[in-house]
């Protein structure tokens, strides 16, 4: 059955390497009371869609993101199912970028793109810098990227470079900070360069 909900993202997580939590965003549609009902039935959500019954705590979440890692951890691939869920996962150094969807309904296209742009947004955002420090330290930024990104469950855009310059308006003071595709080659050959130089100390 075709699902046609715009409410296709069920969590968007940041993982450390231990699966400690950087960040994490359950989300359900707007004026919901209780999980499963309003918005979510009417359109038919499905099992494992944002506002279902299952991951509403934080002790769900965190078994929930437990049993993430551990799919993280045995490898193949960046698409995981993990009924009634489909996880994305993206690694950047000692970071792994998750996005949840329903299994049953997800378009994985989308949510691929929806978690590359996150991640790249991220990018632009620490100067190529994603590293679990940096992205502590620039949490009030990456916190921005995720809502400009995804917001109640639905996907708001899926161009990095947009994401980030709605984050990253300047102050009355500062310069105009241009993110074009010159600054996205440029942050591009920065971490080339800088996995090159770290395969090269390996």
């Amino acid at each position: 059955q075709s699902n046609l909900s715009l409410y296709t993202i069920t969590a968007l997580l940041i993982l450390d390497t231990d699966g400690q939590r950087v960040l994490a965003k359950y989300y359900a549609p707007p004026h919901q009371e209780h999980a499963g009902q309003g918005l979510v039935a009417d359109l038919n959500v499905g099992p494992g869609g944002p506002g279902m019954t299952g991951l509403t705590g934080t002790k769900e979440q965190k078994v929930f993101e437990k049993g993430v890692m551990e799919k993280i951890k045995r490898g193949g691939g960046d698409i995981h199912p993990l009924p009634p869920h489909l996880i994305l996962t993206k690694t950047s150094t000692d970071l792994h970028f998750i996005l949840v969807g329903p299994l049953s309904t997800s378009n994985e296209l989308m949510l691929q793109l929806t978690l590359n742009a996150f991640h790249d947004a991220v990018s632009l955002l620490l100067r190529g810098q994603i590293e679990k420090r940096n992205v502590l330290e620039g949490l009030d930024l990456v916190l921005l990227a995720a809502d400009e990104t995804v917001d109640d469950g639905i996907i708001l855009e899926t161009d990095a470079a947009a994401i980030a310059s709605r984050v990253s308006r300047p102050k009355a003071d500062t310069t105009d900070i241009v993110i074009n595709e010159q600054t996205l080659l440029s942050a591009y050959s920065t971490m080339k360069e800088r996995i090159t130089q770290r395969i090269g100390q390996l």
